[in-house]
């Protein structure tokens, strides 16, 4: 018997090792494979693009918001993989009915790292899930020696546009912004607030981010903020290294290396 308390304190018993897994969350899909269970997945969302193979080899059960629940119960899996931010209640509710529903709540990377430690006793993948944890550790370690020397920056992150939609404090998009020693400079408001241009001029960021994720921020946004921010920095990042989780972290760290560059270039 296996028993596992999920990251909103849902107790799950399992008297077998799922082998049937429907994943509703993209990076915990990619996390699935790269724990070595790909071939127990049978379905997936339309978002899940890593590995890309993915969406030609396993059934696409709708989007992370908009599922067909029929489609997910005639795969007749042992487990649905959900996350508290990405999937709505409704959904955790209409998945339970079907079987067992494991829910992810995700902050920092240390909730990352007992995800991963969760889904080591649930698929009875301990060391490989144990191999994953230290790989993320020892990256994050090297990339926190890289920057030691870089000084704070206030910062302003974008996910949206018409409206304008930024990240503010509690999310772990706002986490990964701080590991960069980046100030963001709405930590005042929660989640992921509409704002205006006016508004970020007042708060004056020395540098504005524009993700790839959800809304595909293009070169020609950068000037929709140089007309407000003349003097400040913009740059276009790669949304996924600031908001997926799981074993992505390990190339986010390589992307923030990245970006740090690209910022003193701009100097």
């Amino acid at each position: 018997m296996i028993e596992v308390t999920d990251q909103i304190d849902r107790k799950l018993i399992l008297d077998i090792i799922p082998k049937r897994i429907v994943s509703l969350v993209p990076s915990q899909t990619e996390l699935l494979v790269d724990l070595g269970l790909e071939e127990y997945i049978v379905g997936v969302t339309k978002f899940c693009v890593h590995p890309l193979h993915l969406k030609k080899t396993k059934t696409i059960v709708g989007g992370t918001k908009d599922i067909k629940i029929d489609k997910i119960k005639s795969l007749q899996p042992d487990i649905i993989l959900c996350n508290k931010e990405e999937n709505t209640q409704d959904i955790v509710d209409d998945c339970v009915a079907i079987c067992l529903v494991h829910v992810s709540d995700i902050y920092n990377i240390e909730d990352c790292l007992e995800l991963i430690d969760q889904y080591g006793d649930l698929f009875s993948i301990k060391e490989k899930a144990t191999e994953v944890i230290e790989e993320i550790q020892i990256r994050q370690k090297d990339f926190q020696k890289s920057i030691q020397k870089s000084e704070s920056k206030k910062v302003a992150y974008f996910i949206w546009r018409n409206p304008w939609m930024i990240s503010a404090s509690n999310t772990y998009i706002d986490y990964m912004l701080k590991l960069n020693k980046f100030e963001n400079v709405f930590g005042e408001l929660k989640r992921y607030p509409e704002i205006t241009l006016e508004i970020l001029k007042e708060h004056n960021p020395e540098l504005v981010l524009l993700s790839s994720e959800p809304y595909p921020f293009k070169k020609a946004h950068i000037e929709d903020i140089h007309e407000i921010l003349p003097d400040a920095k913009v740059l276009l990042v790669n949304g996924e290294a600031f908001s997926w989780y799981g074993s992505h972290v390990t190339k986010a760290f390589e992307d923030f290396k990245k970006l740090h560059a690209d910022i003193e270039k701009l100097k």
